[in-house]
């Protein structure tokens, strides 16, 4: 990888902040299909607590879990309706939109082949592929890129990628070439920004808050950007930290609900900077595990297992909650304490590679998700 020196460790590549990641040449299959897609991978890293962001408001065991902590469908700050069962977090009013407009929907119950609770071990799973932690040092996402055939658009830079920020994630390394190129005053956020005071109070200062946001859309709207122009890369990927909410969570009003609403900024600005390529565009939004499913004793949430995957894009079938729901009774909890798990989230990742950028099946089994065969991608993700 160019412009990176010293080489950064195992470590370093997973928990390198606002990276993005794009290649230079459009998959030669949906070129001659006579389309022109877009595919953005954003890793959101610190575990999501997705019962969160999706609440099933209509499961009755589900406000015995969250008491007066958990999303409603009424009260003073109402969740955003879905479709009748699930609701969403009120601070991602342009997700509800695009949800309501069929492009966007939720998988949730989602999770990758990984039942520990270590970030580091949780989020190699996610960006490398495998069934397991430490088994190779390249991502799904490069790997998936070496076999499209190039469509003949390529840049005078040829077979390349870049990657905004320091540090690579780890679903972006591999075979396929990446450039680096970091912007001026782009600063990763983690959680000393986003537990600040002024960001977990009730009535939070502006300026914590306006940093994360800021944060967020500078980010994302620069993968939008590249992604957008006609002779630019049409596949990308980036991370964005801080999910990690152990105490004061504040689904509502707090450090998630910002976190969300500065999440659902930097979705309006992918969709602004996409252009007329928004139709095109597929965003994917992943952790690398959910969170207990009651609240712990510092009214946060600890590390739990399944949750939940956004996608958003003009590309979509959406309006949809897609999911096997396995109920909340503390029977159906994993170990007790966690929403189990009923969708594999690699045939989430199978079926829009399959259905978007035209990766073949049985290398989506074996070399993209090594001994995934098993696992069948996803159908009918798209319109």
């Amino acid at each position: 990888m160019q412009s990176i020196t010293p080489a950064p460790t195992r470590r370093e590549l997973l928990l390198g902040s606002g990276a993005l990641f794009a290649w230079a040449l459009m998959p030669g299959k949906a070129r001659a299909e006579g389309r022109d897609p877009r595919l953005l991978t954003i890793v959101l890293r610190g575990a999501l607590d997705g019962l969160a962001v999706v609440a099933p408001v209509g499961d009755p065991d589900w406000l015995k879990l969250r008491g007066d902590q958990g999303l409603t469908s009424d009260g003073q700050t109402p969740a955003l309706p879905l479709d009748g069962f699930f609701a969403l977090n009120p601070a991602m009013p342009n997700l509800h939109r695009l949800y309501h407009a069929g492009q966007a929907a939720i998988v949730h119950a989602v999770a990758t082949p990984y039942r520990e609770r270590s970030h580091f071990d949780g989020q190699d799973v996610l960006e490398s592929g495998q069934a397991k932690p430490g088994a190779v040092d390249t991502g799904w996402l490069n790997r998936a890129l070496v076999v499209l055939e190039p469509g003949g658009r390529a840049d005078q830079g040829g077979r390349q990628a870049f990657a905004v920020g320091p540090i690579a994630p780890l679903v972006v390394r591999g075979p396929a070439p990446v450039l680096a190129w970091t912007p001026p005053r782009l600063r990763p956020v983690g959680d000393e920004t986003t537990m600040r005071p002024e960001i977990n109070s009730p009535a939070p200062q502006i300026g914590g808050i306006e940093q994360v946001r800021k944060y967020f859309a500078d980010a994302a709207g620069a993968a939008a950007k590249f992604l957008a122009r006609a002779e630019g890369p049409r596949v990308g990927a980036l991370a964005l930290d801080g999910w990690d909410t152990h105490v004061n969570e504040g689904m509502i009003k707090g450090r998630l609900s910002n976190l969300l609403g500065a999440l659902d900024g930097a979705i309006a600005e992918i969709e602004t900077n996409m252009g007329d390529a928004w139709r095109e565009t597929v965003v994917v939004f992943v952790t690398e595990f959910g969170r207990t499913a009651r609240i712990n004793g510092n009214d946060g949430t600890d590390h739990g297992t399944a949750t939940v995957a956004i996608l958003a894009g003009g590309a979509l079938k959406g309006g949809r909650v897609v999911t096997d729901w396995p109920g909340l009774k503390d029977a159906d909890l994993y170990e007790h304490r966690d929403l189990r798990a009923t969708t594999d989230l690699r045939a989430v990742l199978k079926g829009l590679l399959r259905e978007h950028l035209r990766v073949d099946d049985h290398y989506l089994g074996t070399g993209v998700f090594p001994d995934s065969l098993t696992v069948s991608p996803m159908p009918d993700l798209l319109a």
